[in-house]
C-alpha cells in the first residue's frame, strides 16, 4: 500500500486485508501438489500457497526476476512452481481454470485437489453456475472457497443477489456445501481438511463458505468513506490476526514469541521490497514472448 502511494508500483492492489485467515486456513491443508486459482486479491492466496516472496514482490513491482517476469502485475499473479495457477482479473474467472485444472489431474491418475478461491459477488456471475454444474457432473477434484466479505467492490452483495445465497446454490447442483466463520484461521483449516479428504476419496466437488471481512477499500486508492464507521469497528474487533494472537496467548505461547514472528514476517517484506525497487525493468525485447502468435497473414488482414 505505501509503494503504491509512493508511486514505486504500477498499476492498482486490492488488498485482502481481513481475510488472511481464509487463505492461511485453507492453504495449510493442501500438499505442494494441489493447485489453487485466485482472484484480483490474489497476494495472500499466493503467499499461503507458498510463492517465492520475493519473486512476487518483484512482480508487483513489474520488474525483471517477477514469478511471470514482471508481465502480470498485482491481478495476475502465478507461481506454478508451487501449484498457484494464477490471479485473474475478472470476477469468477479463476473457476472455469479450476476445473479444468482438475480434469487434467484425473486424466493423469492423481489423487491432488484444486482450490479455485472467489469473492461473494462471483456467484452472481455465469462461470460459477457453470462450474457448478460442471464439477458436479463430473465429480471433479475441487474444492470451491467462497469468500464472503459482504461486498462486490462497492456495492453490499446482500442488494444485488436474490435467494438464500450461496451455499443453496452450490446444493441446487449437487455440490455439498458448509458456511464457517471465515475469520477463524483454526475453524477454516478444520472444515478445509475434512472437506479435502473428502475430495481425495473421490466424494466429488465441495464447496466452503468463508464468512469474512475487507477491512480496506476495493483498492489500494479507495479510502472507503463509503461503509459505514460502526460496521468497520466491529469488523475490527474480529480482525483473524488479532482474534489468532489471543487464542496462542490463552494456550501458553508467550507474547515476546508472537512479536518475533511479526517482526520477522515485516523484515522479510521489506527485504523483498528492497530487491525489488533495484531490480531492473524486464528486456523490452521480451514484451512479445510468450505472446500467442496469431500468424503474420491474420495480422495482415485484421
Amino acid at each position: 500500500m505505501a509503494a503504491h502511494a509512493a508511486g514505486d508500483l504500477p498499476g492498482f492492489l486490492h488488498p485482502s486485508i481481513g481475510q488472511e485467515a481464509v487463505a492461511a486456513g485453507v492453504c495449510s491443508v493442501l500438499r505442494p501438489d494441489d493447485r489453487i486459482t485466485s482472484t484480483h486479491r490474489g497476494h495472500g492466496h499466493a503467499l499461503a500457497k507458498g510463492a517465492d516472496v520475493r519473486g512476487m514482490m518483484r512482480e508487483l513491482f513489474g520488474r525483471a526476476g517477477g514469478v511471470c517476469r514482471g508481465k502480470g502485475g498485482s491481478t495476475h499473479i502465478a507461481d506454478f512452481k508451487v501449484g498457484m495457477l494464477g490471479a485473474n482479473g475478472v470476477v469468477a474467472g479463476g473457476i472455469p481454470i479450476a476445473l479444468g485444472a482438475a480434469q487434467g489431474l484425473r486424466l493423469l491418475g492423481s489423487d491432488a485437489i484444486v482450490v479455485s478461491f472467489f469473492g461473494d459477488g462471483a456467484i452472481n456471475r455465469g462461470p460459477f453456475l457453470e462450474g457448478l454444474n460442471w464439477a458436479a457432473l463430473y465429480r471433479l477434484p475441487v474444492l470451491l472457497v467462497c469468500e464472503d466479505n459482504m461486498v462486490a467492490a462497492f456495492t453490499a452483495t446482500s442488494s444485488v443477489t436474490a435467494g438464500p445465497g450461496v451455499v443453496a446454490r452450490a446444493q441446487s447442483c449437487g455440490v455439498a456445501a458448509e458456511s464457517v466463520d471465515g475469520n477463524d484461521a483454526e475453524a477454516v483449516a478444520e472444515v478445509a481438511a475434512r472437506l479435502a479428504a473428502r475430495i481425495r476419496r473421490g466424494e466429488g466437488p465441495h464447496l466452503l463458505h468463508a464468512r469474512t471481512y475487507r477491512l480496506l477499500g476495493h483498492t489500494s486508492t479507495d479510502a472507503a468513506a463509503w461503509r459505514d464507521p460502526k460496521e468497520v469497528d466491529e469488523a475490527k474487533a474480529r480482525d483473524p490476526l488479532a482474534c489468532a494472537r489471543l487464542r496462542l496467548i490463552a494456550s501458553g505461547v508467550a507474547e515476546v514469541a508472537l512479536d518475533a514472528i511479526v517482526d520477522e514476517a515485516r523484515a522479510e517484506m521489506e527485504s523483498a521490497r528492497s530487491d525489488a525497487l533495484a531490480a531492473p525493468w524486464p528486456d523490452p525485447a521480451e514484451a512479445w514472448d510468450d505472446v500467442q502468435d496469431a500468424g503474420a497473414e491474420l495480422m495482415e488482414t485484421a
